[in-house]
């Protein structure tokens, strides 16, 4: 059986929900997720938790997809994968 966490509604707890998916990852949970808000992206938080984790699985929750061109979304996805 796989688990996932949901990082949280974005916030100014930052510190709180990377800690949350740190512990999950040495807890052994195999996926979190990132969600898309007004006003905060789905895709810089997995950018940061992918430095600071090595082996949990990173993705979003909901990306709006209309608000970005197709390319966008590929350079987004390269240059995450990237770092």
């Amino acid at each position: 059986m796989k688990l996932a966490i949901e990082l949280g509604p974005p916030d100014d707890e930052w510190e709180t929900h990377i800690a949350y998916a740190l512990e999950a990852e040495r807890l052994g949970i195999d996926f979190t997720w990132s969600p898309e808000l007004w006003g905060y992206d789905a895709v810089t938080p997995l950018a940061y938790l992918a430095a600071k984790t090595s082996r949990i699985h990173l993705g979003t929750g909901i990306m709006q997809i209309g608000a970005r061109t197709p390319a966008m979304i590929a350079m987004t996805a390269m240059t995450t994968s990237a770092l």
